[in-house]
């Protein structure tokens, strides 16, 4: 064979050679960009991965396999995470495996540190108890209290000696996977400080309150008054003016309060009748501490007392909420018989 065809025949072998070659990497390139864009298998609705700190990109990829993912090689999990920016990037915490994600999605979401955000709410009257209780059920967050007691608790966050009644507002906080109880109670703590803070800065010139504690206590009565946002303000207004004139606040919450576990549901005479530092009826002025955990509403209203000669409510008894209110003590029981006669009828009605 002459050199010129040896040298033909060389060129047609690297040219094959170079156009096997291609077709291997158009196939290997198009196979990664299905895979990246395909919807990753074994996924279900509410399944989730955590990346932990000091994880490797392998060991998150075992993670994977473990909540059930299935397709796709290391390698080209590797690949698409350096084209990315997210393998040397993938921020710690929860993240959602959702139906239809594709691998694409999911290390996106892990470079931006996407993670998944759990709700907690505190709801508006809930006394300590009641909270406390909440936050033992509430998963995923860390327990971290729950062989403390009141008094232990507010030392691990840093208020040793504070009365927790009343110390964390009520709305919802997010949070993340590894956060604790006590992660969450001092975000509360801060915003209830704040929300206080700004309610007594705004309070009423003449208000009768002398701290800022005084008026947390008396938003918390409201709190627990009422939750016809129309009413707190009247309602605390009419506190406002027993205090001034030293009348006994005679509110069936604080008793409540004061009988703690041992209420059953029903307040009786007797109940009233019983001292205890928050019976309202057998003591004057305001009790010792809040009973309940107050929003915000109720603490503007307090700020901010609607005027009027208001001294006396009750509830008007048609499952509605709202009350009617009295001038003088007259005016008063006639509304108390008006409620009687509601209460009876409604309670014939639901037989």
């Amino acid at each position: 064979m002459s050199r010129s065809r040896t040298f033909r025949f060389g060129s047609f072998l690297l040219l094959v050679l170079l156009v096997g070659v291609a077709a291997v990497g158009y196939s290997a390139w198009q196979r990664y960009q299905s895979f990246a864009d395909t919807p990753m298998e074994g996924v279900e609705k509410g399944d989730s991965v955590v990346v932990e700190r000091g994880d490797s990109f392998r060991g998150v990829l075992s993670r994977l396999r473990d909540a059930g993912v299935r397709g796709g090689e290391e390698i080209e999990w590797r690949l698409l995470a350096r084209q990315l920016g997210a393998d040397a990037s993938l921020h710690v915490g929860e993240y959602a495996l959702e139906p239809g994600m594709t691998p694409r999605d999911l290390l996106v979401a892990m470079g931006r540190g996407d993670i998944i955000q759990h709700r907690f709410t505190i709801v508006e009257g809930w006394n300590i108890r009641e909270l406390r209780a909440a936050l033992a059920r509430a998963r995923p967050l860390e327990q971290e209290s729950a062989e403390l007691d009141d008094g232990a608790l507010m030392e691990a966050l840093g208020h040793p000696g504070e009365h927790p009644e009343g110390r964390f507002l009520p709305e919802t906080y997010q949070y993340s996977r590894g956060d604790s109880d006590l992660d969450l109670l001092r975000r509360a703590y801060g915003a209830a400080e704040q929300a206080l803070a700004t309610a007594w800065e705004a309070r009423s010139p003449d208000s009768v309150l002398e701290t800022p504690y005084e008026m947390l206590i008396l938003a918390s009565i409201v709190e627990k008054e009422t939750g016809i946002a129309e009413e707190r303000p009247r309602i605390a207004g009419l506190f406002e003016r027993r205090l001034r004139i030293g009348m006994r606040l005679q509110t069936d919450p604080t008793v409540i309060y004061g009988i703690g576990s041992d209420y059953d549901g029903n307040i009786r005479r007797v109940h009233l009748e019983t001292d205890t530092p928050y019976n309202t009826y057998t003591r004057a002025g305001l009790p010792p501490t809040p009973i309940a955990m107050p929003g915000v509403a109720a603490l503007q209203a307090v700020a901010n007392p609607e005027p009027g000669e208001d001294l006396y409510f009750v509830a008007i008894g048609d499952g509605s909420g709202r009350h009617l209110f009295a001038r003088t003590l007259a005016e008063h029981q006639a509304n108390v018989r008006a409620y009687l006669r509601n209460y009876r009828r409604n309670q014939a009605g639901g037989e």
